[in-house]
């Protein structure tokens, strides 16, 4: 099960209490205070790791509480500081309030951390207080109370080409044809339901990450169909593959619609770098649909490449061109 949104909430630990202590030896009668200091709360820190895909374990465990510091004790012991806690989320993962909506975090590196909750500090013994004018303190602090809070946690697939598409426009084939990615694979509309990363190798060891979005329908940006559940994975694609069925009765029509709901959702990705692949080759072949595919894409300077996932044919051609434009981009965010 792919989970990409959940609440949870965390409680640090609360510091240990001070403590009020005096030395009682039978030889020394002016001993003096010897009360040790509380211990620290646990902090609970948010924490990326490679081993975790989804967010499906913070489902079913919504509420985290880091152990609180020991108490000071007599005889200048100071209490155990709180074990931190640590939670781990994919990378990709934005971290927000949940009262507010703030983003207090986006996560986009592995074993990056950050402390989502701060634990108190412990309290200070009597013995902390011991001065040449009161020689016997009669008090000590009480530990602060651990910070506790509501998050919001969102992911955010790390992909470098996005595929977009509608409903068995042919994705789930494609990208099962490009990489060891197994999407479900059938013939009716919204069989992929889950996004699907894969790595695709091109140019003798070079390789690059593609994610298979669920399709998108007219009216996806405000929550038709798939809704717009998974239009935030498209964020953080650096190049999209706008997957077009040729087959289809109005192949533009599909483009425009596409092109449309990610404009509507985030209009920053109607700026994003990206190519038209024709789908379904081996259907239509050189037929009316590619044809008019071909001539608007070329009124509009668009990059196209027709492919058909089931023979083969334009795959290499698509992967060549994919490697090459990520490539580029890379070199561009390292320049920049």
């Amino acid at each position: 099960m792919f989970i990409d949104e959940v609440k949870i909430f965390v409680k640090a630990g609360d510091g240990g209490n001070g403590c009020v202590s005096f030395r009682r030896e039978k030889y020394v009668p002016m001993g003096g205070p010897n009360g040790g200091d509380g211990g620290n709360g646990g902090d609970i820190t948010i924490r990326t790791s490679s081993s975790v895909s989804t967010l499906l374990d913070l489902k079913y465990q919504q509420h985290y509480m880091a152990k609180r510091g020991g108490h000071g004790k007599g005889k200048d012991q100071h209490g155990k500081n709180g074990d931190d806690l640590h939670i781990l989320v994919p990378v990709g993962t934005l971290v927000k309030a949940l009262e507010s909506g703030e983003l207090l975090v986006d996560l986009t590196r592995e074993g990056e951390e950050f402390v989502c909750a701060r634990g108190g500090r412990g309290g200070k013994g009597n013995a902390r207080f011991k001065t040449s004018t009161n020689r016997t303190p009669m008090y000590a602090d009480e530990g602060e109370k651990g910070t506790e809070t509501w998050l919001l946690l969102e992911l955010k697939l790390m992909a470098d080409v996005g595929l977009v598409g509608l409903p068995n426009a042919g994705k789930s084939t494609l990208i099962s044809r490009v990489s060891q990615a197994r999407p479900k694979i059938a013939d009716y509309p919204f069989t992929t339901l889950t996004p699907h990363l894969g790595m695709v190798s091109w140019d003798d060891g070079k390789g690059f990450v593609i994610a298979d979005i669920p399709g998108l329908i007219e009216g996806a940006h405000a929550g038709k169909g798939l809704g717009f559940q998974f239009l935030r994975h498209i964020e953080r694609t650096a190049f999209l593959a706008f997957l077009i069925d040729i087959s289809s009765p109005d192949p533009t029509g599909s483009l425009e619609v596409l092109r449309s709901e990610l404009g509507q959702f985030n209009s920053s990705l109607l700026e994003r770098p990206f190519v038209v692949v024709a789908s379904k080759l081996d259907i239509k072949g050189d037929g009316k649909g590619l044809r008019k595919l071909t001539s608007y894409c070329k009124k509009f300077k668009y990059d196209i490449i027709s492919v058909s996932a089931v023979t083969g044919k334009g795959i290499d051609s698509l992967i060549l061109y994919l490697g090459k434009k990520v490539e580029e981009l890379k070199g561009q965010s390292v320049g920049s």
